[in-house]
């Protein structure tokens, strides 16, 4: 009898602990939309000097969408797209502005434990733009030359942490490596930079 007693006790904390859980510990099927803004830190974008000097992608802004669904508890699948209005510097006329554009697709695996702070780590592909306000002009191997803007392919991998203020706003810290193949269409640089973000979202 008293075996019983216990099951019975037993079970009912399990179900009691299972309902005081909150919603956010069940992740599959979740799906998530964010906003961010942050830090884009820049690298070289030529490998060679131009009048004396190689320009570099400036450290600026970034902002951008994200959208995230969770195809089950721990894993998800994320869909963003980033916009840093930027400066290409160490230029011999002075810097030039350079809209860089992003599209990525990541694999996410969060390390949900039922609290409402949840690591992440996340890598994937995507394509990148970039829009410069003139072409570049400068001196390269004893000639004038004149570089323009270009795109490629980039690669990012990253960690961060999500914190969910309630079931469904989430507050959202993420550090974030980036490669990018090239931005300019002469003489281009594969660049390395970093992103730092805080962002806001929804979850449904």
């Amino acid at each position: 009898m008293k075996t019983t007693i216990k099951l019975a006790s037993a079970v009912a904390i399990g179900v009691l602990s299972a309902q005081a859980l909150p919603a956010f510990a069940q992740e599959a099927g979740k799906q998530e939309v964010h906003v961010y803004g942050g830090a884009l830190f820049g690298d070289k974008i030529t490998d060679v000097a131009l009048s004396g000097q190689r320009p570099e992608l400036d450290d600026k802004g970034t902002f951008g969408l994200r959208y995230d669904y969770n195809v089950t508890d721990n894993f998800g699948l994320e869909l963003s797209a980033g916009w840093s209005p930027n400066n290409v510097t160490k230029l011999a006329g002075g810097d030039v502005d350079l809209d860089l554009y992003t599209v990525d697709l990541d694999a996410v695996w969060n390390f949900n434990n039922g609290s409402p702070l949840t690591p992440y780590l996340l890598a994937g592909v995507g394509y990148a733009t970039a829009d410069l306000d003139r072409p570049l002009v400068g001196v390269a191997g004893g000639q004038t030359v004149t570089v323009s803007d270009d795109n490629g392919f980039t690669l990012n991998a990253g960690l961060g942490l999500k914190y969910a203020l309630t079931e469904h706003v989430v507050l959202r810290g993420e550090a974030r490596y980036r490669y990018l193949d090239k931005v300019v269409d002469r003489f281009d640089h594969q660049l390395n930079t970093f992103e730092t973000t805080v962002g806001l979202g929804w979850r449904f």
